[in-house]
C-alpha cells in the first residue's frame, strides 16, 4: 500500500471526489507517540480529512484542522500542505475512555479549519466547524454545506496500520444526470471500513462505481513532513519576549523546545538567545531581579 491521493469526476453526473490512502505517513505519526486507541482513531480520520479537504483547493499553503477539547482530548491537529505533505499530533489528559467523539472532546470544544498561506504577509483564514454530528466526517459534511453550500459525503477510517477516506461533492446543476448525486451517495454508503483501508484507489473506485463513467486525474503522492525549523522556533521565542526567555536561561542555562509533530529538539544557549534578541537578555533579566 502506498500513500496516494486520487481525484476524480463523474463524466455523466454532477459529482467530483477524491480517495486518500495513508500508510507510511500515518506510521510516521504513530511512531512518534503512543496514542490511546480512541485518540488514534480521531487523529487518523482528521489526517485523512485534511488531505481530502485540500484536494480541490488551488492554494499555496496549508490546510489545518484543529480540535481544541475541554474533555479528555485536549488538542488534535492535522495539517496538509499544498505539496501533499502531511503531519498530525494530539494531546490528552489521563486515561482515555472508549466514548463517542462529542464526549471525548467535551461540551465547550472548538473545531477550527484554517487556511494558512505560504506567501509572506498574506492573510490567514479561519472557519469554525460546528460540533454538529457524532464524528469528524459528519461535522465536516455539515460545515461544507453551511459555509460553502457544497453537498458533501465524507467517509473516514483509521487503524494502527492505515488511515483513509473518500470525499464526494455535488457539482452545480448542468453537470449531467441530476440523479447521479443521490446514486453516488448510495453507492458510497456501502463502503466498508476495511475496504477503505486495504484497497487501492483504482480497485475501490471500480468496486463502487463500475457502472459509472469516471475520469481519473493523475495520482498524487502524499508524504509525512514537518515544517518546523530553527528559524520558526526563534520567531516563537521572540514572541515570548526577551524578559521571559532571559529568566529561563538564568535558571536552566539554555532553552530547549521540542516539536510536537516530529519531536525534533531545538536548543538555544545564552549566545544564541542574545543573537536572536540582539542584546544581552540574561544580563537584562539578572538586572531586573535586583
Amino acid at each position: 500500500m502506498t500513500d496516494i491521493l486520487q481525484r476524480f469526476v463523474f463524466e455523466e453526473a454532477p459529482v467530483r471526489g477524491a480517495v486518500v490512502s495513508l500508510s507510511d505517513a500515518w506510521r510516521h505519526v504513530l511512531d512518534r507517540r503512543a496514542y490511546p486507541d480512541a485518540i488514534r482513531s480521531v487523529l487518523g480520520e482528521m489526517m485523512a480529512a485534511s488531505v481530502l479537504m485540500a484536494a480541490n483547493l488551488k492554494f499555496d499553503g496549508s490546510l489545518i484542522l484543529q480540535i481544541h477539547g475541554t474533555g479528555a482530548l485536549r488538542l488534535a491537529v492535522a495539517e496538509c500542505n499544498h505539496d501533499r505533505t502531511v503531519r498530525a499530533t494530539a494531546k490528552w489528559d489521563g486515561d482515555i475512555p472508549d466514548v463517542p467523539l462529542r464526549e471525548l472532546i467535551g461540551e465547550n470544544a472548538r473545531f477550527v479549519l484554517t487556511l494558512e498561506p505560504r506567501i509572506e504577509k498574506a492573510q490567514t483564514w479561519q472557519g469554525i466547524v460546528a460540533l454538529d454530528g457524532d464524528t469528524v466526517a459528519a461535522m465536516l459534511e455539515n460545515y461544507m454545506l453551511r459555509s460553502e453550500q457544497l453537498e458533501t459525503r465524507l467517509i473516514l477510517s483509521s487503524s494502527d496500520a492505515a488511515a483513509g477516506g473518500m470525499l464526494l461533492q455535488r457539482l452545480p446543476d448542468g453537470h449531467g444526470d441530476p440523479d447521479g448525486w443521490p446514486r453516488a451517495k448510495a453507492l458510497a454508503s456501502t463502503l466498508a471500513s476495511d475496504e477503505l483501508l486495504e484497497l487501492d484507489a483504482a480497485t475501490l473506485l471500480h468496486r463502487l462505481f463500475h457502472e459509472e463513467t469516471l475520469r481519473l486525474f493523475d495520482e498524487e503522492t502524499v508524504a509525512f513532513a514537518c515544517t518546523c525549523s530553527r528559524e520558526r522556533v526563534g520567531d516563537m521565542l521572540k514572541m515570548l519576549g526577551g524578559q521571559e526567555v532571559g529568566e529561563v536561561l538564568l535558571e536552566q542555562g539554555s532553552v530547549e523546545i521540542a516539536c510536537d509533530f516530529c519531536h525534533q529538539r531545538y536548543v538555544f544557549d545564552e549566545d544564541d538567545a542574545n543573537e536572536l534578541f540582539e542584546f544581552d537578555i540574561v544580563a537584562a533579566a539578572r538586572e531586573s531581579r535586583h
